[in-house]
């Protein structure tokens, strides 16, 4: 299955909630499901998904391996585990959540052991998450540009990455947007409601309309059925030129997520 345009993200939700938000994302139609062993949500998810109407088969799953699971030792019995956890065989997408530079383990370490999983059938395709330039750069001479099936990473009006965003789709590596709404942030800047207002669109739906027709995935989560809905139809909705040039002059640098010992040298 090739990674869809538009999936839930499932950050900081657990338990009871996320099987909620995944039970009636299932129902609205989604078929892409992304977490992470960190997000510690694994089991929940799995379980949302064995009951529900639609074969996990029939969904996307990305999942991510955590700092403390990168050396080659570790790397493969975690995500044997994760895969235990979600009660599949095997995950489409599986990522390197940070490259956490302070960390011993080695860029050519990693990418070679997520490779392997691959290569094993633990995951479908393999990719990172939180990578600059330099970081791509390398894992790309490990493993090739073509088993990098993507860099998940912070983008939103205010944060565009427009260097790195135009190396990945040099190397066709697809750029997967999180924290797109930047925690909502930008749904109150007034050009982001003014377009909404005139489009009859509500703000995070321009929003997303935005970074879809840029050509970015998008993995908004949500706990409620009706702003789930909403979203979802986002990926449907046209933007005037004139829209998206007025989105695009939002651009601030302004990042929600920069933890110090996880994150590299970002692209300005």
């Amino acid at each position: 299955m090739h990674l869809p345009t538009f999936g839930l993200g499932t950050f900081r939700l657990q338990d009871d909630t996320v099987i909620q938000s995944v039970t009636q994302a299932l129902k609205l139609g989604y078929r892409a499901i992304d977490t992470a062993q960190i997000y510690d949500n694994e089991k929940a998810i799995g379980l949302a998904i064995e009951n529900s109407q639609v074969h996990s088969s029939n969904i996307h799953l990305t999942t991510k391996i955590w700092v403390d699971n990168l050396s080659q030792k570790k790397l493969i019995p975690s995500l044997k585990n994760s895969l235990n956890n979600l009660k599949v065989d095997a995950v489409d997408l599986t990522l390197i959540h940070w490259p956490a530079p302070q960390n011993p383990i080695q860029v050519e370490e990693y990418m070679s052991a997520l490779l392997e999983a691959k290569t094993l059938g633990l995951t479908r395709r393999i990719g990172v998450s939180n990578f600059n330039i330099d970081l791509l750069k390398q894992a790309i001479a490990i493993v090739g540009a073509e088993n990098i099936n993507t860099n998940q990473i912070e983008l939103s009006p205010y944060l565009q990455n427009r260097q790195l965003v135009a190396f990945m789709q040099s190397q066709g590596i697809t750029v997967t947007s999180y924290m797109t709404l930047a925690y909502g942030k930008v749904l109150q800047d007034p050009i982001i409601q003014d377009i909404a207002q005139k489009r009859q669109y509500t703000p995070a739906q321009v929003v997303l309309a935005w970074a879809v027709t840029k050509g970015y995935n998008v993995i908004p989560s949500s706990t409620k059925k009706e702003h789930l809905a909403s979203n979802f139809e986002a990926q449907h909705i046209t933007l005037s030129l004139e829209d998206i040039l007025r989105i695009d002059q939002l651009e601030a640098n302004s990042r929600e997520i920069n933890p110090e010992s996880l994150a590299p040298l970002w692209d300005q």
